[in-house]
């Protein structure tokens, strides 16, 4: 309905006064109108006119032009005209389905990133759940999507990890290999006391980048059978974690799939894009607004940098027809993606150009950031244990605390806009007050239980609507603009913020007016059903479930 009625004003302005406008409507304050427009206001310093002779013109036009979906035109201000659905056009409105801006568009969103043999924290999760809402996003406005995962199980951190596993394997008698990861799911603490030693001892720092090497090589038949064993168990832990979250993944890429294709993306344009710099190959960001790079360091060993380079031309290869690429992290690795896109951009400027990165914030604890360096980190799967407890207490007798857990977790993070930081709280974060998932879980199920309790079927079919009917149908009406603002800016917190407004609407409207033996009985059971399939859509954009009873 707006992109229509835009295009429709845009039209008016163009009989009228010949002149061709861009036009955005806003939603005002519904005391005004359904939609407002400041066109008058642009064409004035076109035209010469006054803002409000050219809003008194266009408005006339408006009033003849658009008499079957406008019920009132009027001027407010300077010259801001506002526009009043028909009580048929705003229910039509309340039925529109999302804008198609992706249809026949193949798009890559790249998340859930945690490295083999390192703990998945609560920067890994939230990362999951923001990358899985986004990819429903643009499935939602007609995409095709392949959701990607990316992991690190070559470099340092895996050289660190078995460092300390060999450590233990030396120090204890007849101790099998299996026997270390023995009752283990993941097996960060090892990569903790490698890291230590690698700071703290550089006889262990040396051991340590010889077992790098040796991982890269697969020369060493003991390094190989501790690495082999240890990545197993730790994908095997994370993808435990991504099916209870209900996130799934077309393919998966690793580091040491992308290492061959990062060296020969480097060592083709040494010369035009990088350089040789003290023995390492280097990218001088400067050029660029930036700052310089390693792309391969010293020891010949290709570097993050290098490897996502690789990456980029292993999904070229495998998705060539793709028009869009979007990898989600963390923020910390924003200054990083902005190098590595510019030397993207001069090796091959149309692959770059249909990347995107796209950074989240930190989920931050009252003793301050996580890290995984040291092995200080939340898990994600304590945080998950802790949530799911909390949704127990809360509901104990209910056969859906399941659901309830996980819309606690994932609505905590989506509620805020990608970008920012964010601190969890449990017990909030299960309420039934506030802006919670169970909340609006809950909502939902509250309308589902009046419907279920009528003994007939509501249908509005373009009945007059009473004054507060009309406001609940107006604010279930924006839902597909807000759903093309979350598409066109990627930030799921637009759904959020939306839905708990919906939810706190309809909670007005049923305070005031009876639904079940009302004389307006059946238009109000069709205003409370297309209320619940709101819900349950804009949920379903969320990855969260909508429980019929709770």
């Amino acid at each position: 309905m707006k992109s229509e009625l835009e295009a429709k004003v845009a039209a008016a302005v163009q009989q009228v006064f010949g002149v061709e406008v861009t036009v955005e409507l806003t939603r005002p304050e519904e005391q005004f109108g359904d939609y407002a427009t400041n066109v008058a206001l642009q064409l004035a310093a076109k035209l010469q006119k006054n803002p409000q002779e050219v809003a008194e013109t266009l408005a006339g036009h408006l009033r003849e032009s658009l008499a079957e979906q406008i019920s009132e035109v009027s001027i407010a201000g300077p010259g801001f005209i506002n526009l009043i659905l028909t009580n048929q056009a705003l229910q039509g409105a309340a039925r529109q389905e999302p804008q198609k801006s992706y249809e026949g568009q193949e798009i890559l969103v790249e998340f859930g990133d945690p490295n083999p043999f390192k703990e998945m924290h609560l920067g890994h999760l939230y990362t999951a759940i923001v990358g899985d809402a986004i990819a429903r996003l643009f499935e939602a406005s007609g995409g095709t999507v392949q959701r990607l995962s990316y992991h690190g199980d070559v470099g340092m951190h895996v050289a660190k990890a078995i460092w300390a596993i060999r450590k233990r394997l030396n120090e204890t008698a007849n101790l099998q290999i299996a026997d270390c990861f023995a009752g283990d799911t993941v097996v960060g603490h090892y990569y903790a006391e490698g890291a230590r030693a690698f700071d703290e001892d550089p006889a262990a720092e040396e051991e340590i980048r010889q077992i790098n090497a040796s991982i890269y090589a697969r020369d060493d038949e003991q390094i190989n059978a501790i690495y082999d064993l240890g990545r197993d168990l730790s994908f095997r832990n994370f993808d435990q974690i991504f099916e209870e979250l209900g996130v799934h993944f077309q393919k998966r890429y690793l580091e040491s799939e992308s290492t061959k294709a990062g060296l020969q993306f480097v060592q083709a344009n040494l010369g035009s894009v990088f350089e040789e710099s003290e023995g390492a190959v280097v990218y001088r960001g400067e050029k660029a607004g930036l700052h310089t790079r390693v792309f391969i360091n010293s020891r010949g060993l290709p570097t993050y940098e290098a490897k996502d380079l690789g990456l980029s031309e292993l999904k070229n290869q495998d998705y060539p027809q793709a028009n869009k690429s979007v990898i989600i992290t963390a923020h910390e690795q924003s200054e990083y993606f902005k190098v590595m896109l510019a030397a993207l951009a001069e090796i091959d400027p149309p692959l770059a150009a249909k990347t995107q990165h796209l950074a989240h914030g930190f989920l931050s604890l009252t003793t301050g950031k996580m890290s995984s360096r040291t092995g200080q980190v939340f898990a994600a799967v304590n945080l998950l244990d802790d949530v799911r407890a909390a949704a127990t207490e809360q509901f104990p007798e209910s056969e859906v605390q399941q659901e309830v857990y996980l819309a606690a977790v994932k609505y905590t993070f989506l509620k805020n806009r990608v970008g920012g930081d964010i601190i969890f709280d449990v017990q909030e974060s299960v309420a039934l007050e506030g802006n919670s998932g169970p909340y609006l879980q809950y909502a939902h199920a509250r309308a589902r239980s009046i419907l279920r309790k009528a003994e007939r079927q509501g249908a509005l079919d373009g009945a007059e609507l009473e004054p507060e009917e009309r406001t609940l149908v107006r604010k279930i009406s924006e839902y597909p603009e807000v759903v093309d603002k979350a598409v066109n800016e990627l930030m799921p917190h637009h759904i959020c913020t939306y839905l708990y407004e919906l939810a706190q609407t309809f909670n007005r409207f049923y305070e005031h007016n009876r639904v079940l033996g009302d004389p307006r009985e059946q238009e109000r059971l069709g205003l409370v059903s297309e209320y619940a399939d709101t819900l349950r859509k804009g949920l379903m954009l969320l990855g969260i479930a909508s429980p019929e009873k709770m």
